[in-house]
């Protein structure tokens, strides 16, 4: 026969039944527990980890003539596809710079459901990256003037965007900390509680990258995008521009959404949490409810320069104009403003010391 063993709250002693108070008590640390609270702290334990996190993808099929004007180039050094129309001269991979090939009309693959129309220009990014290098204290001082820019393009980068009604809940060990004197001594009071949290919440349009070959560090940098602006997807949107195809599909992006979901779920219920001295999180449990994907193309302007025997890669947000991307750093000015402020503060911690010591 089974035997259930309680865990307490506070120090996961084992805990146990003492009929003279006729309550649950822990050996170890003398913690009494009415029945009724224990069972339902029992019950929250059990749901921890039982996520349901299933989504489904609803992105449409292209139809019939749609693709005509589309071609497929394909990039000989990193790999990457990139979509555009039929008068698009030769170009480079707006990944690695490398040059790119006409492998065939596009075909397959899931047509995308929305799409926001590039809002800022070429020129825009130009200015951009100029802006970019301005009051960089640490930046070379002859990279503006070596800096080449070598290409600016604009490409529609594709996002799945997940919809779901979520429920769940939230489990913290949280203690509240009283301190008092008595004669010569200063005694500290440390009360256990355990709170539970639990509710709904409804997610609207999590953006996952769905490009392998953009990294995602400067795709989420370059973000946020404004789903406000989108519109259903039509092929005339890609004249003039690239478009990325997917190489990571939905079922395979489901992990960062989750996670993203989680995250959301856990600050909401985290911030219902108060007056406590310390709170940390125990568990959880999140069951999502009419989840579904859809794909997207959001608008990038991606820029390569190159200075030194080096290559970088900057990204404007092609609708709000968001400039992000990595500089190189005078090695020597930085340590010599890092001796200069460690040699200012010791400076002031010496003058105060000084100054209560002497």
């Amino acid at each position: 026969m089974a035997v259930q063993e309680y865990k307490c709250p506070c120090c996961a002693g084992a805990i146990e039944f003492n009929s003279q108070i006729q309550k649950m008590k822990c050996p170890y640390c003398d913690t009494e527990f009415e029945m009724e609270a224990l069972l339902a702290y029992d019950e929250d334990l059990s749901t921890d980890g039982n996520d349901q996190l299933d989504w489904n993808p609803e992105a449409s099929e292209w139809q019939e003539g749609e693709t005509a004007g589309l071609r497929v180039y394909s990039c000989q050094s990193c790999g990457g596809e990139i979509v555009g129309d039929e008068t698009m001269a030769a170009t480079k991979c707006p990944y690695c710079d490398n040059p790119v090939v006409m492998t065939g009309q596009f075909r397959g693959d899931l047509k995308p459901d929305y799409i926001i129309p590039f809002k800022v220009d070429k020129n825009a990014a130009v200015k951009g990256l100029k802006d970019h290098l301005v009051g960089k204290k640490f930046l070379p001082k002859v990279f503006k003037d070596e800096n080449h820019l070598d290409e600016v393009k604009g490409i529609y980068v594709p996002f799945w965007l997940f919809d779901a009604d979520a429920e769940g809940g939230v489990r913290y060990k949280c203690t509240r900390t009283h301190t008092h004197h008595e004669g010569n001594y200063r005694i500290t009071e440390t009360e256990y509680f355990s709170v539970y949290r639990e509710g709904q919440i409804g997610f609207d349009k999590i953006p996952v990258d769905g490009s392998s070959k953009m990294p995602d560090d400067l795709m989420e940098s370059v973000g946020p995008f404004k789903f406000g602006d989108a519109v259903p997807f039509q092929t005339a949107y890609l004249a003039g521009y690239l478009a990325d195809k997917y190489d990571v599909r939905a079922d395979d992006s489901v992990s960062r959404a989750n996670v993203r979901a989680k995250e959301s779920i856990d600050e909401a219920f985290r911030n219902t949490v108060s007056g406590y001295t310390s709170v940390n999180k125990e568990g959880d449990n999140l069951r999502l409810r009419n989840a579904k994907a859809k794909y997207a193309l959001y608008p990038v302007w991606v820029l390569h320069t190159s200075w030194n025997g080096q290559h970088y890669l900057f990204g404007m947000n092609g609708q709000t104009g968001k400039f992000v991307g990595n500089l190189p750093c005078d090695k020597s000015l930085y340590w010599k403003s890092f001796f200069i402020a460690s040699g200012i503060a010791a400076a002031a911690i010496y003058a105060v010391a000084w100054f209560f010591l002497r």
